[in-house]
């Protein structure tokens, strides 16, 4: 996660940078921005590794040797069983769904970027060295 960190030294030795309303509402929308936008990754590692295992689940389908054996699926919290079919087409189901579901947060975390970046390059050029908004190495 990014800090956002003004350093209350470096802001009284220079007397020519001030922090408005406005710039702490900026600061408070990159902060905000920054928050959703590691949620979003999150979320996002959590659809990768969803749709993995749809695909693992495809992949096992293909291994079964009586096609007429029924098929346990998930649905909620309680397992239905479908023919071989009906499991196929669930699961394609489930992965063109789980597919969007990535696009939408990959489109989400690229516009929130885009705002973040224009923030820092605002916030950046009024407070220089003074305002630290680098993700933080863990």
């Amino acid at each position: 996660m990014a800090s956002v960190a003004v350093s209350k030294d470096s802001l009284e030795s220079d007397s020519d940078i001030h922090i408005t309303l406005e710039d702490q509402q900026k600061i408070n929308r990159f902060a905000r921005h920054n928050a959703k936008w590691e949620e979003l990754r999150e979320d996002l590692k959590n659809k990768k590794g969803d749709l993995q295992n749809l695909e693992d689940a495809s992949d096992d389908l293909l291994l079964v040797d009586d096609e007429s054996a029924p098929i346990p699926f998930v649905v909620g919290e309680v397992f239905v069983h479908f023919n071989m079919e009906d499991a196929k087409e669930k699961l394609e189901e489930a992965k063109d769904k789980v597919k969007k579901d990535i696009e939408a947060i990959e489109a989400e975390c690229t516009n929130i970027k885009t705002l973040m970046s224009d923030l820092k390059t605002q916030l950046y050029a009024k407070f220089g060295n003074s305002i630290n908004l680098e993700a933080e190495e863990e």
